[in-house]
């Protein structure tokens, strides 16, 4: 009786917030929690999408550092070196915008905040129509024609399935279409920070706006910077579409802007070996747990 009448009390007290939380977390489950749990199963067997899988231990594991040619010389650097730029350099450019942005008045602030989100809700339809435009490897294309008319080059240089160019373009690519739902979070922060702490900071010394940012801008919004280091570290190693999108191929040519994802999807979608497949995507996980436990160190609130 007296167990009953506890239960009826929390759920009076509990028991709404519960279930208003009840949906998110069956969503959360059923789409992130099952879906890790199974890669995690499926990278330690052999599994062709046909047959039941087969266990194997850690094979797929041993078979990827030691005999994947592909991943060790190609996948991996190319994921690092664009992951070390893209990474940094769209999450700086995402705050220095916003920081720009936040001294301007409300209305031309909206209008170039929209400009700047735009790319990145068109994303797949501007790198078919406009930079495949762009980097067309014939005399069409708008960079080889201006090349051409001011004498540069005498021919045509095949943009896209060059080794030597995809990688640069890719990167270009992705810092103009960068400014996403993170840029839009840190310029709600730099907006909420309270006018009078800066006016303060001036009375006790500070002279430049470079100080201010590092002494009162950043410290006021560590929220909204480890929400925007969050979601660049995802959409940065999550980024695999681009490569394939602009050559037209997976593999991209010589693998030159193959990445992580490239090399799931080659296994997984291609050669159906799941479970190898599911290996490397693990391997990804981890990079971005790695990457976000850093990135949660330098931004997370103290105390």
């Amino acid at each position: 009786m007296q167990s009953s009448n506890f239960l009826q009390r929390w759920v009076r007290k509990e028991g709404s917030a519960y279930a208003f939380l009840s949906m998110y977390m069956v969503l959360f489950i059923v789409f992130i929690v099952v879906p890790v749990l199974a890669a995690i199963l499926l990278s330690f067997t052999y599994f062709d999408a046909i047959q039941f899988p087969t266990l194997i231990g850690l094979r797929n594991y041993i078979s990827l550092i030691t005999q994947d040619d592909t991943f060790m010389r190609y996948v991996l650097p190319n994921t690092i070196q664009f992951a070390v730029i893209v990474g940094p350099g769209g999450y700086a450019l995402a705050f220095l915008l916003a920081w720009m942005l936040a001294q301007l008045p409300k209305l031309p602030r909206t209008i170039f905040a929209l400009i700047l989100y735009s790319p990145s809700m068109t994303a797949g339809v501007a790198m078919a129509v406009v930079w495949k435009t762009l980097f067309s490897g014939d005399q069409t294309g708008y960079l080889n024609s201006f090349l051409m008319g001011l004498g540069a080059i005498q021919e045509p240089i095949q943009w896209l399935q060059s080794p030597q160019y995809l990688m640069p373009i890719m990167i270009v690519v992705t810092l103009w279409g960068s400014m996403g739902i993170g840029f839009l979070a840190m310029l709600a922060g730099i907006l909420e920070i309270n006018p009078e702490l800066y006016e303060a900071a001036a009375v006790d010394g500070l002279s430049s706006r470079w100080q201010e940012i590092f002494f009162i801008t950043i410290p006021s919004m560590r929220p909204q910077m480890l929400f925007g280091a969050v979601m660049a570290i995802v959409g940065t190693f999550q980024a695999g579409a681009i490569g394939v999108t602009l050559s037209g191929s997976n593999p991209t040519p010589r693998y030159a802007g193959q990445l992580i994802v490239n090399h799931i999807e080659d296994y997984g979608f291609l050669r159906y070996e799941m479970g190898y497949a599911a290996a490397i995507s693990v391997v990804l996980l981890l990079m971005v747990l790695f990457f976000t436990r850093l990135a949660n160190r330098l931004f997370a609130s103290e105390g």
